[in-house]
């Protein structure tokens, strides 16, 4: 900032160059040095004058973070119109208020979509961190409660069961012992030396964080700072610093930016980064982030994900660009929930009136409406009761009696494969359905 003061003229120059870019500024961007200087200036600037004006109106709204960089200075934020827009948005489309289709608001079907998005979370989530497995596959693996086959599958098995457990913490406050178990939980069995989960990267593994030709792109405070960081962190997110009203979204993104940036672990600090937005989302009231994926959306567009760090980064530590990177993520993410939603409500109540009135059929619930349905698109599917009670959270007896009843009308097929029962889809299941 000195130096930009320094070519443009000192500070009494550049109020009048402030006062003549507020009149030409636009409410629909927020560029950084790379964007801008490739653009052409407000008549009147050349471009270091530009971005004098911008970073000094930047500065005089900003609000400083109690979290800093490596070296000591402080993060902060500016809320440009955009970004204002982006949290009503989000407010609007996922606060209490919200309605859900009627069809996918029994406890049933919200059981069953909780399960699916906790599976989507953890799969992709796993994903972007290297697992390879196929969904299928990794879904397969969670509802018939199968051992994870190799370190890719328990990564998947461990984000899930992260994800589960974030949902019995949303109401307790952070805590860095709690910080450290959900690490040793999203990295069990998945590291190549066990004692690093659960625990702060010690002073002989410090790391940096680069690409696959070694350009460095981000070098975390070392780590005899990483256990006061993350005291300082968890204050953050339990709301007790700063004195000042932040978003309840601009606090559960700052949170997973920072912890990204401190990177306090030898592996796994995206997972938890992410895990970590969960719960703050969760804990700060937004129910419907249950049923997110970000990770989903996060991976569609992995450059700008990892970008906007950089950004932020090496614009004096300007979180901006990462908080507006994240609540566009964000809402694509709300907007994918309630099109799957209206979709699957729409099929719940083609289904439910296609078995209207048929007798004898009319009792069905929505769980095994929901097998049916899969059914439908899966010929010679095998169920079992294990991996039904896994789909949709219910005891042995409730999911073996759904199959049996099933069965029952010949929408299924009972029988044996060793010990095991098994209930398999007819081949003319559809035809089996009364019109």
């Amino acid at each position: 900032m000195e130096d930009l003061l320094a070519k443009g003229g000192g500070l009494q120059k550049a109020m009048p160059v402030l006062m003549q870019l507020a009149a030409a500024r636009q409410g629909d961007r927020y560029l950084h040095w790379d964007e801008l200087r490739h653009r052409t200036p407000p008549q009147g600037l050349n471009l270091e004058q530009w971005w004098l004006a911008e970073k000094l109106a930047r500065r005089s709204t900003s609000t400083p973070l109690p979290l800093v960089s490596c070296d000591g200075s402080p993060f902060w934020l500016c809320q440009p119109p955009m970004l204002l827009q982006a949290l009503h948005d989000i407010d609007r489309s996922s606060g209490a208020g919200v309605m859900v289709p009627a069809a996918v608001t029994t406890p049933s079907s919200r059981d069953r979509y909780l399960l699916s998005a906790l599976m989507e979370e953890a799969i992709t989530s796993s994903q972007m961190e290297g697992a390879a497995t196929t969904r299928d596959e990794a879904k397969a693996m969670i509802r018939s409660r199968r051992a994870p086959r190799d370190r890719s599958e328990q990564m998947i098995l461990n984000n899930y069961r992260t994800m589960q457990h974030i949902r019995e913490l949303k109401d307790q406050p952070l805590t860095p012992q709690r910080v450290l178990d959900l690490h040793r939980l999203v990295c069990q069995d998945t590291l190549d030396d066990p004692a690093d989960a659960g625990r702060l990267r010690p002073p002989s593994k410090e790391v940096v964080v680069d690409d696959a030709y070694g350009t460095v792109f981000h070098v975390p405070p070392p780590a005899a700072q990483l256990e006061q960081r993350l005291e300082l962190l968890c204050g953050f997110a339990n709301g007790e610093t700063p004195a000042v009203f932040l978003h309840p979204v601009v606090r559960a993104i700052t949170l997973h930016f920072a912890l990204a940036y401190d990177h306090p672990f030898c592996d796994g600090n995206g997972r938890t980064a992410r895990a970590l937005f969960y719960w703050a989302m969760l804990h700060q009231g937004y129910g419907l982030f249950e049923f997110l994926s970000i990770s989903s959306v996060i991976n569609k567009a992995r450059g700008q994900y990892e970008r906007s760090f950089l950004l932020s980064e090496s614009d004096d530590n300007d979180l901006t660009y990462f908080l507006l990177a994240q609540v566009k993520v964000i809402q694509q993410a709300i907007s994918s929930l309630h099109a799957y939603l209206g979709r699957k409500a729409g099929e719940v109540g083609a289904l439910q009136r296609q078995l209207e009135g048929a007798h004898g059929l009319e009792d069905l619930n929505g769980r095994q409406l929901a097998l049916l349905r899969h059914a439908l698109r899966h010929t010679g599917f095998r169920y079992t009761v294990l991996s039904h009670q896994s789909s949709h959270g219910v005891s042995n007896q409730t999911a073996r009696s759904d199959l049996q009843k099933l069965a029952g009308r010949g929408l299924l097929i009972a029988a044996k494969e060793g010990k095991r029962e098994i209930f398999r889809v007819p081949a003319d299941l559809a035809a089996r359905l009364p019109g």
